[in-house]
């Protein structure tokens, strides 16, 4: 649904109903995003498809299914909103662009994921999930797999990882500066993380790029 939000603060009553309701019977829809410009809204399913809708008739643009073979948990746009970063259940995440709606990257792990997120300023993407609590013996990082994992954007090649909770990683954002990053488990607590110094001068492949968003 899009809802008309008065952002004026001029004493006008917030909408009750929807601006526009799109249909998405086919597959419910997990996840969704504006595109750059407010072109389209891009929208990821439980069946592992993503979709494109024009956001002034909530009409189909493109459908492109089995881009994920499970539930997508989170699809985060990238600052200009020209691409997006999703993650599934099928324990991979996938940079797509948002016009051709392809594949640019994929990220494959070993347990599900529930998040992703990309860095500001560092050519990075944090992934985060983990096996359900219920199907670990002893709950903690290293037999959940509970940790964050830094993968980088354009080699598609894992460089780190970083202790989460006590349970999977929900949920992960990225300070807009790229200074650090907060994780929302599902024990309950929000975790915020600042990089230190050497983090901002590691160069993991020698003359390492930075990113411009």
């Amino acid at each position: 649904m899009i809802m008309d939000v008065n952002s004026e603060n001029d004493g006008k009553v917030q909408a009750d109903e929807p601006a526009l309701s799109i249909d998405c019977s086919r597959s419910k829809a997990a996840v969704a995003g504006w595109t750059a410009l407010d072109k389209y809204i891009v929208s990821a399913h439980e069946d592992g498809s993503i979709c494109q809708w024009d956001p002034k008739d909530g009409e189909l643009v493109n459908r492109v299914a089995n881009i994920h073979e499970a539930t997508v948990m989170d699809m985060q746009m990238s600052p200009d909103r020209t691409y997006c970063l999703t993650a599934s259940r099928d324990k991979t995440a996938k940079l797509i662009d948002c016009e051709s709606l392809e594949v640019i990257k994929a990220y494959s792990t070993a347990t599900p994921l529930n998040s992703a997120s990309l860095l500001p300023g560092k050519p990075y993407v944090l992934l985060g999930g983990g096996q359900d609590a219920m199907n670990v013996t002893t709950t903690g990082a290293r037999q959940g797999q509970f940790e964050v994992r830094f993968w980088h954007r354009v080699f598609e090649e894992e460089l780190a990882r970083a202790k989460g909770g006590f349970g999977p990683c929900n949920t992960i954002a990225c300070h807009p500066k790229g200074t650090g990053y907060t994780i929302g488990g599902e024990d309950g607590y929000v975790r915020v993380h600042h990089f230190d110094e050497e983090f901002f001068r590691q160069k993991p492949y020698g003359n390492d790029m930075e990113c411009e968003d």
